[in-house]
């Protein structure tokens, strides 16, 4: 009974939000600032050469924190609402079907690796290469070659959180310099592949989250 009181809660409060969201963004005017130029301007100091990347990690890096918070909360709240349940047997796929994972995961890997350095100077980033990677993780669990999640361990706890840690951390010690992520432009391209790498090794660990622990109701 609580859990269905829990439910009905949290999916009130979603749908809530989501009016909420909607209402806002059909009331959202024309843009009438055009921010291409001054991006452009500044890219030689963003620590980057790609302009997606340079908006995304320096120029509104406060942002970008704030998404990774999002989706840890998400989780969390995924987590509240499906509580502790056993992991359902592993329905193993057709063996062709699993020996065509096996070779696709570590090319998977790859392009995460190369999404995640090309970042800097082409389309690219954590969010893909941490998508990429949650996807190699689904995969397996599809095939039967990698099971459900019961519950969340110490190790799996800190890799969902040491992504959102690291950039609080630089954020935190760029206070110094005035502002919030203000990056020294000496160092602004060290921090910012710092805060990539961990970010998307939490980030390919959360959407993976997403999908493995929900795939525990299967044995239900």
């Amino acid at each position: 009974m609580k859990r269905r009181v829990l439910v009905a809660f949290v999916l009130t409060l979603a749908l809530a939000f989501v009016f909420l969201l909607a209402g806002a963004m059909l009331d959202l005017g024309p843009t009438t600032i055009d921010l291409r130029a001054p991006v452009a301007a500044h890219l030689a100091q963003s620590g980057v050469t790609h302009p997606v990347t340079a908006v995304l990690l320096n120029y509104r890096g406060y942002d970008t924190l704030l998404e990774i918070a999002v989706l840890l909360v998400a989780l969390l709240a995924l987590l509240a609402v499906v509580g502790d349940a056993p992991v359902p047997p592993s329905r193993a796929a057709h063996p062709v079907l699993q020996t065509l994972a096996r070779l696709a995961t570590p090319l998977m890997i790859v392009v995460a690796v190369y999404l995640l350095w090309a970042g800097a100077f082409r389309p690219g980033g954590a969010f893909q290469a941490g998508a990429v990677l949650a996807a190699a993780a689904v995969l397996l669990h599809l095939v039967g070659l990698q099971p459900g999640w019961s519950r969340p361990r110490l190790g799996l706890r800190i890799g969902l959180a040491a992504g959102f840690v690291l950039f609080l951390a630089v954020a935190t010690g760029l206070l110094t310099q005035g502002s919030l992520l203000q990056y020294p432009p000496a160092a602004a391209g060290v921090l910012i592949l710092l805060i990539e790498s961990g970010l998307t090794v939490s980030l390919a660990l959360i959407l993976a989250s997403l999908f493995l622990f929900l795939s525990r109701e299967e044995g239900a």
